[in-house]
């Protein structure tokens, strides 16, 4: 205790300077404490003095100052300017904890405790290491607080425990500005002063001992930064800092980096021990490297990580696995409602235990006898009696005077502009202004004398002035906004100056354009030279102030909306003569005003109060400050101004530039207003600003805080003194606290702490009280944060023409808590959080426009701003132009943050910075960041006055058109609120499923087509049993009959068949399989053709010769690397014994393209078709069995696998009887055929149909629609076509290059009304977006929307709907996606939230029948119960054919049984999940219809938080996010969900891409997406019917092949 009680002495100068560098050498580690001890005892020892009786006041006090060791952090580093983690620990430590504090806890008199810190002379050591280290002013300095700095730092210095390896965000070349290499150079000699006072090792590297105590963790060491503090530009590296930058660089330019892919993560680089680095200057000496292989790398924990992307996503996962948040609890009820967890309250939250609060009342306004009635009657008074007065004097930029109006000047020229407006615009009869219109007022920043004359003519002619900044082009942020306010407030006529008005963007006939949104208006100049003076006999009619709008003040809201603030001519009075009592205005006093003069603080007391004093106001223009930041400080010396109206930013910037000035002396001042004092961070720049200038003169008393918003005009001022003893009043309140609206003094957690400062007292005449900020106006308790309130004559009375929103804010009544008013008279909402302290003084600590509520707490952009700023590097943020502002996602507020990062920071630079950044905020804020996004300088959308305009850049950020260069999404740690994770319930077993349908009257779910043995037809096919049989017979009874047309890309015929040319055809391939192949029957023969006829007779001449064809893709000559490598799979697999092809296709797999692919000597003999031998064969082999094999089909599934299936010659047969029964196919139909003919539905269509059937088949290779996509549809047109058969594929060619061409169609005669059936072949759900609008684009062509359907096939049955001619139309449902995940069907209306529209897929086959059953229990399901489609029917394959013979997987996939009902039937099981419904139409046998509807495939699903999603859902949404998404595939890799966007633009909008993936997935599917990939169009693999290869993207993606554009890993 005594051994401070020194503190309350005066020490003489040379002690302080000399106590002063003793700080600073302990905190650099230069002094160990206990020398420090010894000479700081020896320093002072002469001046302590002997302890007397200990004063309980002093002692309490003292004792309070001890404890508060974050106030004491603020004053001590004040003028040391160095905040460094470790002192931060070593004050962590010293700092005692005070036993019982009061609830509330306020500094007074610590000024008088602390002289000798407080008020160190500024000697060269001190002050240059003070000024120094704020020797940038990049930084914003509303933010500037060295104590928020160093709390910063210490939390970031408690992450050390929390180890965490963090994927970096990979990125093409071509986005990544510069990379790490050609970024990073060493520190040059010059940046030596800027750094002075940063962290620093002794020469040789090794960290001393109390930098060793704490080492941070790697990100956030400065192992990357070349920032200030990590290094000096002295030759050796201290403590490892761009040591690590060098082998970073090094061993990035010694990587190899593979196949282009991201360059290696080196996000998470340790120092742990340092390397020395002799760098010459201006030379870089490059070390060797510790290694050179990029797959080597380590992160954090020291483990190895390779840059392939599967290593991140390792990374990822482990990051996930820490705790997050303490989670919430959940709320689930019934498995079909997924409730969001529902916020519960914290029962440790701390809650407001004071009185009621008192409203304050502050001082009588004493009117002085003398004072004014009115504004305008003081101008004419001083106008009149002392015109010579100054009244404004105006700067040029070179801060020379430029003009000085007078008061005899301004009363002139005022009535001049009034008797104009009156008199000269419009005519007589019709003047264009009346008294009361509204008029805006545009004037340049620089000019207040013109503006003052305009301002004062309009009141003289009783017009309201509108004031405006100057529109600078007619698209800037907000114009459009201000526009709307303009003409809501009936606007035609600008009042301007000559210099602003040749300013003005022109069209080419010089006239003003329109600005985008606003009225129309008569630009009016008011220099004098363009008026006409007024008549002798004319004479303004000045009353006294009454009730009449004397100005509107603009408001710029949150929402970027601009409101327009009502002053009355008697509250402008009222809050002149309020002004003048508070602040003691005198006559002709001097006042200098660096503020906006058009509206706000600089126009109430630069323009309004001045006049009614006769003061004289020296206006300093924001150019001026931005060339000379002293000039506002020279022109108080040079006037001796007794006052100065300022922000926080023109005191910051007078600190960095005052070290050159040598005689300034402010003791002139006796008060210098601060506008922005109810800033919280306002605090640092009055300490810092007082610290250093305090020395030329400067009185503390003398720095006058102020509050002010738009409602209610000066809230509160701190009141000049002339009692230095009085000191200024503090709160050091807990963060944690004001998040639940508390008043709390800190206590344990030094680190969150928010040090603020009252703003005075209430205005004279005015009360003051502070409500809840929500619901009714309910008065706070004393230790609760509210919104202020103010019931005064001196306020704005309306936001024009908005009466709700004016009774809302204008009209509010205070309710104590019994829920009577506190008084008869409305009060004002300032918008402004706080509280009133002891001793009336008012405290701020936010604006209710900055108010973020997060998970039921409320958090302050500005305090999230400060917090990102303090973070190291601190000139990482340009200019400090960062946005913080809250999105709604699921139900909650989130936190995005937006900041311009410097134009020469590195891609490592900005990640270091973001992690940094989110650690800082969760650690002290405790909320976690949505969103870190850093856009390239100068890039956001800024305000007139050079501010970022916040709501524009919100609405940028969620249209997706901020563009940028960083971004780290944080989902898995902010939110919290999601369902919680199904648990799967006991399966029900199937009897009771069985039991439980009856009882509640629901059917089995089971449907079939009609049955083949019933139909009567004259079927002449029928008779054969194969299908050679069948070619044979129509080629004798019918030789002439086309069987096939093949047109060619320009619509006409390129080759045809008719049945006998096709049975000769396949004679010849016959014999040349048996002669020259030497192929026994049975053996197995691929046949590799494109689309065409020689396909089509080389099968049948397999089935002639008995051999099994393979029908297989040819591969693409454009990409043979990827397309060979599949023919051959399928080659080998299939055992086939031959190859027979065309001429052409055979050379193709003899190349030098085809060799590097694949091992061309393994392929089995090669038979060219294109020669054939001239003989039949002796006979035409028939088989013994039906059963025995006819075909192989073979196909990719979107999962990658490859699956051939076993055809029996029964099974064919049955399947084109099925498809003859259902189209209605005679000899006489045409068909036109748009497919691949390899596989499935679309082989049997093109080769086998016609055959059986004998209708005509036009067959179009889709490959040639890539050339003509028109030639499909006018085929179908011009061979007057009534079925037709496509894939989705096909169709969507046609809608996306069609779509504009329809009327072109229209004219070559295109017509599309015989169109009876156009069949989607397709093996999936129903695309119902494409289908509807192919159905729409044609309508005009006379498609009928009815004919458009899809069919549905898979590997156990190629066909087992397809829409016929005979049935009902398609029919569309409803259902509730969420159910869906749970596996439920349930129907809604269309258009709800979360509905999911699906439609029939076809009409079930003759012969066919279905049952809907449980995949997991085999049993039946219900009717709309969703299950595994099952099938039976005579045309099932009958097996797969592999060779690894996997008989399990065979007999459940062709051979199932239920497990409880009808057990005999066996089925296949198709794989896909989809329900029955019975609909009220009625089918072709009179039976009501069941509706087959599928959902998805099992093996596609995704199995996520316990739920059941379907990636095309997925995919669905996030199309939907951003017009520049063309295409999206998702899968999962380790439960996390990865989204695949292919991006249509440039490679700058990849980045905006990423938060709106997020939002829609989280918004729409509840789930958090782990990584999204931005990839260039057409990476996504599609098949040949047209479904995307999801788990083909997947391998790629994890082998680094898809060349990425960026790839974020989010958090």
């Amino acid at each position: 205790m005594a051994d401070r009680s020194f503190e309350s002495v005066s020490l003489p100068l040379e002690v302080r300077a000399r106590l002063a560098e003793l700080e600073l050498e302990l905190s650099e580690g230069d002094i160990t404490q206990k020398g420090y001890e010894k000479k700081r005892s020896k320093l002072i020892g002469a001046y302590l003095p002997q302890p007397p009786a200990a004063n309980g006041a002093a002692a309490v006090r003292c004792r309070l100052q001890h404890s508060e060791g974050a106030a004491r952090r603020m004053l001590r580093t004040a003028n040391i300017g160095v905040c460094d983690i470790r002192e931060a620990a070593a004050r962590e430590r010293a700092a005692s904890t005070a036993g019982n504090r009061p609830l509330f806890y306020f500094r007074f008199g610590v000024d008088q405790a602390l002289p000798q810190e407080r008020r160190t002379p500024v000697t060269p050591s001190s002050s240059s290491r003070y000024h120094r280290r704020r020797s940038s002013g990049s930084r914003d300095e509303r933010y500037r607080s060295d104590v928020h700095t160093e709390a910063v730092q210490a939390a970031l210095a408690k992450h050390k425990e929390r180890k965490m390896a963090v994927p970096m965000p990979s990125k093409r070349r071509s986005l990544v500005v510069q990379t790490s290499m050609d970024a990073y150079t060493p520190p040059d000699t010059s940046s030596g002063s800027e750094d002075e006072g940063s962290v620093q090792g002794d020469s040789q590297g090794t960290p001393t001992s109390s930098q060793g105590s704490i080492n941070m963790e790697h990100w956030i060491s400065q192992a990357i930064h070349g920032s200030t503090t990590s290094t000096t530009s002295s030759s050796s590296t201290q403590s490892g800092g761009s040591g690590a930058a060098h082998r970073l660089a090094d061993v990035m330019a010694q990587t190899h980096i593979e196949n282009h892919s991201a360059p290696p993560d080196v996000t998470t680089y340790t120092s742990e021990h340092s390397i020395q680095v002799e760098r010459p200057q201006g030379s870089t000496a490059r070390v060797a490297p510790k290694y050179g292989n990029a797959e080597l790398m380590e992160t954090g924990d020291g483990v190895p990580v390779s840059s392939r992307v599967s290593a991140k996503i390792q990374q990822l996962v482990n990051t996930l696995k820490r705790p997050k948040r303490p989670p919430l609890r959940e709320f689930f009820v019934d498995d079909f409602e997924e409730l969001l967890e529902v916020q519960q309250p914290d029962p440790n939250q701390p809650k407001p235990e004071g009185a009621q609060m008192l409203a304050m009342r502050g001082e009588q306004l004493g009117v002085v006898t003398n004072w004014p009635p009115s504004l305008e009657a003081a101008l004419q008074r001083w106008g009149t009696i002392s015109p010579k007065a100054p009244c404004l004097t105006t700067m040029d930029t070179n801060g020379k005077p430029l003009y000085i109006l007078t008061y005899g000047k301004l009363w002139t020229r005022s009535m001049k502009v009034a008797y104009n407006i009156l008199h000269k615009l419009g005519t007589k009869q019709e003047p264009m202004v009346r008294p009361g219109d509204r008029v805006t007022l545009v004037f340049p920043n620089n000019d207040p004398a013109a503006f003052m004359v305009a301002f004062y003519g309009c009141l003289l002619a009783e017009v309201v002035p509108v004031p405006i900044e100057v529109p600078l082009t007619r698209k800037d942020a907000g114009s459009q906004q201000i526009g709307f306010l303009l003409g809501s407030c009936g606007v035609t006529v600008a009042l301007t100056s000559d210099a602003c008005h040749k300013g003005l963007p022109k069209s080419p006939t010089g006239e003003i354009p329109q600005f985008k949104g606003w009225p129309k208006l008569l630009w009016f100049v008011t220099e004098s030279k363009h008026l006409s003076k007024p008549p002798r006999d004319w004479f303004p009619h000045i009353k006294d102030a009454n009730n009449d709008t004397a100005y509107i003040e603009y408001k710029t809201c949150k929402d970027g909306s601009v409101l327009g603030v009502t002053v009355t001519r008697i509250a402008l009075l009222t809050h002149c003569q309020a002004l003048t009592q508070a602040c003691g205005y005198t006559e002709a006093e001097t006042i200098v005003n660096v503020l906006d003069f058009k509206k706000d603080v600089g126009l109430w007391h630069g323009i309004l109060t001045s006049v009614m004093n006769m003061m004289h106001v020296i206006s300093i223009p924001y150019s001026l400050m931005k060339v000379n930041p002293l000039s506002w400080i020279q022109k108080v010396c040079q006037y001796k101004a007794k006052v100065a109206c300022v922000k926080s930013r023109d005191m910051h910037w007078a600190l960095v530039a005052h070290r050159d000035q040598r005689d300034i002396n402010l003791s002139s001042l006796r008060m210098l207003i601060v506008a922005d004092g109810a800033n919280p961070w306002s605090i640092s720049s009055c300490d810092a600003f007082l610290n250093v200038f305090q020395s030329k003169g400067l009185r503390q008393e003398v720095i006058c805080p102020c509050a002010s918003s738009p409602e209610a005009l000066t809230v509160a001022i701190r009141r000049p003194t002339d009692d230095s003893n009085q000191p200024p009043g503090r709160g050091v309140l807990s963060m944690h606290g004001l998040t639940y609206g508390v008043i709390r003094v800190d206590s344990e957690e030094k680190l969150s702490v928010l040090t603020v400062q009252d703003v005075g007292l209430v205005m004279p005449g005015a009360i003051m009280c502070s409500v809840k900020p929500d619901g009714i106006p309910q008065l706070c308790k004393t230790d609760e944060i509210g919104e202020l309130c103010v019931c005064a004559i001196a306020t704005g009375t309306s936001y024009y023409g908005l009466s709700g929103m004016t009774k809302n804010t204008f009209e509010v009544f205070p309710m104590t808590s019994s829920g009577g008013p506190i008084t008869e008279y409305p009060f004002i909402r300032t918008g402004l959080l706080g509280f009133i302290g002891p001793g009336g003084l008012v405290f701020v600590i936010g604006k209710m426009d900055g108010l973020m509520v997060v998970s039921g707490r409320r958090h302050n952009a500005d305090d999230i701003v400060a917090t990102a700023l303090a973070v190291e590097p601190m000139k990482f943020v340009y200019r400090g132009r960062i946005a913080v502002f809250s999105v709604s996602v699921l139900h909650d507020e989130r936190i995005v943050i937006v900041a311009e990062q410097r134009p020469d920071s590195t891609e490592e630079d900005s990640f270091q910075w973001m992690s940094r950044v989110l650690q800082a905020i969760d650690s002290i804020h405790q909320v976690g960041v949505y969103c870190l996004a850093l856009v390239p300088a100068n890039t956001l959308p800024k305000t007139p006055l050079g501010g970022i305009h916040l709501s524009e850049t919100k609405q940028l950020f969620l249209e997706g058109s901020l563009h940028p260069c960083n971004v780290l999404m944080c989902p898995h740690t902010c939110v919290t609120n999601l369902p919680k994770p199904r648990q799967k319930q006991p399966e029900i077993g199937p009897a009771s499923v069985m039991v439980g349908n009856l009882v509640s009257g629901k059917r089995i779910a089971q449907a079939s087509g009609r049955d083949l043995g019933q139909i009567e037809d004259n079927d002449q096919a029928r008779k054969f049993l194969f299908l050679s049989e069948v070619l044979q017979w129509r080629a004798q009874t019918t030789p002439d009959h086309v069987l096939y047309t093949l047109l060619n890309c320009r619509g006409t015929i390129a080759n045809s068949l008719t049945c006998v040319q096709l049975h000769k055809r396949a004679e010849k391939i016959a014999v040349m399989l048996m002669e020259r192949g030497h192929l026994q029957d049975g053996d197995h023969v691929a046949l590799v053709y494109p689309p065409g006829i020689d396909l089509i007779a080389a099968f049948y001449g397999c089935l002639y010769a008995g051999c099994v064809p393979i029908t297989v893709r040819p591969p693409h000559p454009q990409n043979i690397a990827t397309t060979l490598p599949t023919v051959k799979m399928i080659v080998e697999v299939s055992r086939s014994a031959c190859l027979m092809t065309t001429q052409l296709i055979c050379k193709l797999l003899r190349s030098r393209e085809a060799a590097a692919a694949v091992d061309v000597r393994t392929w089995p003999p090669v038979l060219d078709t294109d020669d054939l031998p001239k003989k039949r064969p002796a006979q035409i082999y028939k088989p013994s069995n039906p059963e025995t094999l006819a075909y192989l089909d073979f196909s990719v599934s979107t999962t990658g696998m490859l699956a051939g299936v076993k055809m029996s010659h029964a099974a064919t047969s049955a399947f084109c009887r099925s498809i003859k029964l259902q189209c209605e196919l005679y000899p006489s139909r045409e068909v036109a055929i748009c497919l691949d003919p390899y596989c499935g539905l679309g082989f049997v269509l093109w080769c086998l149909c016609s055959v059986y059937s004998g209708h005509q088949s036009i067959l179009i290779p889709p490959s040639e629609l890539e050339t003509n996509p028109a030639l499909w549809l006018l085929a179908v047109s011009q061979y007057k076509v009534r079925d037709t058969f496509c894939s989705y594929s096909v169709m969507e060619l046609c809608t996306k290059g069609l779509g504009s061409q329809t009327e072109s169609l229209k004219a070559r005669g295109l017509d599309l009304s015989r169109v009876r059936t156009c069949v989607v072949v397709a093996e999936e759900r129903p695309r119902i977006a494409l289908t509807q609008s192919f159905s729409k684009l044609f309508k005009d062509l006379g498609l009928h929307p009815r004919a458009v359907s899809t069919s549905l096939g898979c590997r156990v049955n190629l066909a087992i709907c397809l829409q016929g001619t005979s049935g009902p139309d398609p029919t569309t449902v409803y259902v509730d996606m969420r159910a869906l995940r749970h596996d439920r069907v349930r129907l809604v209306e269309r258009g709800s939230p979360h509905s999911l529209p699906l439609m029939e897929s076809g009409k079930i086959l003759p012969g066919v029948r279905i049952i809907i059953a449980n995949p997991e229990t085999k049993g039946p399901l219900g009717d709309s119960h969703l299950g595994e489609i099952w099938v039976h029917s005579t045309h099932n394959a009958s097996g797969y054919f592999t060779i690894y013979g996997d008989e399990s997987l065979q007999s459940d996939h062709f051979n199932s049984r239920l497990s409880f009902g009808d057990t005999q039937t066996i089925w296949a099981r198709t794989g896909y999940l989809g329900f029955l419904r019975r609909t009220e139409l009625t089918d072709a046998n009179g039976e009501r219809h069941d509706a087959l509807y599928v959902v998805g495939a099992l093996d596609e699903a995704m199995e996520l938080r316990g739920m059941r999603y379907h990636p095309i859902d997925i995919e669905t949404s996030v199309i939907r996010a951003h017009k520049s998404i063309t295409e999206c595939a998702v899968f999962t890799w380790t439960n996390l969900l990865v989204v695949v966007v292919e991006l249509d633009g440039s490679e700058q909008e990849a980045l905006d891409l990423v938060p709106l993936v997020t939002n829609v997935v989280l918004e729409e599917h509840y789930l958090i997406v782990g990584v999204v990939v931005v990839v260039d169009i057409g990476v996504i693999p599609i098949n040949s019917r047209g479904e995307k290869q999801r788990m083909h993207l997947r391998d790629g993606f994890l082998a680094d092949q898809l060349d990425p554009i960026y790839v974020a890993y989010n958090m």
